[in-house]
């Protein structure tokens, strides 16, 4: 999935409203455009199209002379003689070294420099786009005493498709991530590489190509600029966005399993969920009541009840027992959907409170009160919110992963999927089916679980022992966003799977309405197995629907 604007970007030359020079938006902003001003949220939603797709992101006038307000009550400390961390001190385990006032830029400048030290891969352009909106609006807040101009250039880049090349290694996420938002930060100045226009080249030739001026840093604004929890919360937001619609999307292909091994829908009954009575399990169990009403495939527990009980009368007459056709009751992964899997809906909105509460944060140091002008000196910068909530959002993926290569399993086995063919091949023998795509998921599941681990209580002390412990919220972050692009896979092969034990079964006749828009967007871009064929580019295909959002699936209630 790359963002609308990865390959080719053209700049606009439509200002906005307002002041041209900085890009303000005056009044009611336009409903295409994100805008950022103190107390209004940022959604993941907005987030996700700046970052993805390719959506404006403008600074408001409020926000604008609140920036103006606090930025001019730092100048009037620094005239008065204050010390304040990072603005006339050292940095970090140094802060006890003063710095004369007119080395205040310099200053700035040297901790972006030294802080240039990341390794590894770029990381993806969205990733990076989050990043970025994300600081612009945490300063936008006001607190941070930058210079407004500042949040206008990272919007400028932004809004022209520009992004900084960022490597992935560097952040402990304790007083945030400071390596990577340095490299960020450069490219404001004309500093460092960019994609743009499709193509890696200096910040520098890239500002002049678009037209923007590269800004110079003052007093505390370098350090506002790679203090916080930009980068892991960008990683954290993006990964919960993607998680929630691959987590419906698995139920869907859970639905339609219950479809083609005729199981029963019986399972979701409201009743048994209320006197349950967890939140999550109701949500899930009325998910799939939904996508299953109306279907004909499903077996309700009235018809399984008159078979086994005309199969006992022929076991009475002759005082034996009788196996009968079928079970009253299905395996549990099918039975206990709502149960198992109702948590990873609570997990998720969860996450989605905590991740938009640290989007919506004042989260560098120190900080200066807008309203009093009271420097605070302390540590929102660090990341263990998010932290928790990643560590914990990876257990969800894989519990997401192993039921449905459970799901799998019955439908490749005929012992337990009700007539259907060994591996789902209609041409047993030569032909193999779906055989190995069952062991690309068990491969990749095993690396799901591998990567579930919890990344929050590896701290080591670092950097002076002044950071004597770290959040690594980018760590957990990080892997959780890598490990959704991994669940899509996994979701992908179940959901070709069970579309292909579908078509064995009735040709998609019967299939209820919810699950039929499924079926026919997976028929789409991946034929029946007839006969052995590569399926990888089935995979890829599939996979990329769930990335892309283009299987039609319920939403909650």
């Amino acid at each position: 999935m790359e963002p609308a604007f990865a390959i080719e970007h053209s700049v606009s030359e439509e200002q906005p409203s307002g002041t041209a020079e900085f890009g303000v938006v005056e009044g009611a902003p336009s409903q295409s455009l994100v805008v950022l001003e103190p107390g209004k949220k940022l959604t993941i939603k907005e987030l996700y199209d700046v970052a993805v797709l390719g959506r404006h992101a403008e600074l408001s006038k409020v926000a604008f002379e609140r920036m103006a307000h606090s930025n001019r009550l730092l100048n009037e400390k620094i005239a008065r003689g204050e010390t304040i961390y990072g603005v006339n001190t050292g940095f970090g385990g140094n802060c006890h070294y003063l710095i004369p006032g007119d080395n205040a830029s310099r200053l700035q400048n040297n901790l972006l420099l030294f802080l240039t030290a990341g390794t590894g891969e770029n990381l993806p352009v969205w990733v990076v786009r989050a990043a970025m909106l994300l600081r612009a609006n945490a300063l936008a807040q006001g607190w941070s005493a930058a210079r407004p101009e500042v949040v206008v250039q990272i919007l400028n880049l932004l809004n022209a498709g520009m992004t900084p090349m960022v490597p992935a290694y560097g952040s402990v996420g304790a007083s945030g991530d400071l390596i990577p938002s340095a490299y960020i930060a450069r490219a404001l100045l004309g500093e460092g590489e960019v994609l743009y226009r499709g193509k890696i080249m200096p910040a520098a030739k890239a500002l002049d190509l678009a037209g923007i001026k590269p800004i110079t840093l003052k007093a505390k604004e370098g350090l506002a600029l790679v203090n916080g929890t930009t980068l892991m919360t960008a990683y954290a937001a993006l990964a919960v966005y993607d998680f929630e619609f691959t987590f419906r999307v698995g139920l869907a292909a859970i639905a339609l399993a219950v479809e083609a091994l005729r199981s029963s829908s019986d399972y979701f009954d409201a009743r048994l969920q209320h006197v349950k009575g967890h939140p999550g399990q109701i949500a899930v169990a009325s998910f799939l009541r939904k996508v299953l009403a109306g279907s004909q495939l499903c077996v309700g527990h009235h018809s399984i009840r008159e078979e086994v009980a005309e199969t006992g009368r022929l076991a009475t007459e002759t005082h034996a027992v009788t196996r009968a056709k079928t079970a009253v009751q299905a395996p549990y992964s099918l039975r206990c959907v709502s149960q198992g899997l109702g948590p990873i809906f609570e997990s998720l909105r969860d996450a989605e409170i905590v991740v938009e509460r640290e989007m919506n944060s004042v989260n560098d140091n120190p900080l200066l009160d807008p309203d009093t002008g009271d420097v605070l000196h302390g540590g929102n910068f660090f990341g263990a919110h998010v932290a928790r909530e990643m560590d914990a959002l990876k257990l969800d993926i894989c519990y997401l992963a192993n039921w449905t290569h459970s799901i799998l399993g019955v439908l490749m086995d005929e012992r337990f999927s009700q007539g259907l063919p060994n591996s789902l091949s209609p041409k047993l023998g030569i032909f193999q089916g779906l055989k190995g795509l069952q062991l690309s998921q068990t491969a990749l599941v095993v690396q799901l679980r591998r990567d579930s681990a919890p990344s929050s209580i590896h701290t080591l002390p670092t950097e002076q022992f002044n950071q004597d412990v770290v959040s690594l919220g980018t760590h957990a972050a990080s892997t959780t966003y890598g490990m959704t692009r991994m669940l899509r896979d996994a979701v992908a092969m179940t959901l070709l799977a069970v579309a292909q034990a579908i078509d064995i079964r009735s040709h998609a006749r019967g299939l209820a309405v919810g699950t039929s828009t499924v079926f026919s967007a997976i028929r789409g871009v991946s034929p029946f197995v007839e006969e052995d064929r590569a399926l990888h580019a089935d995979i890829a295909a599939v996979s990329d629907l769930i990335a892309d959002r283009r299987i039609p699936v319920l939403d909650f209630d």
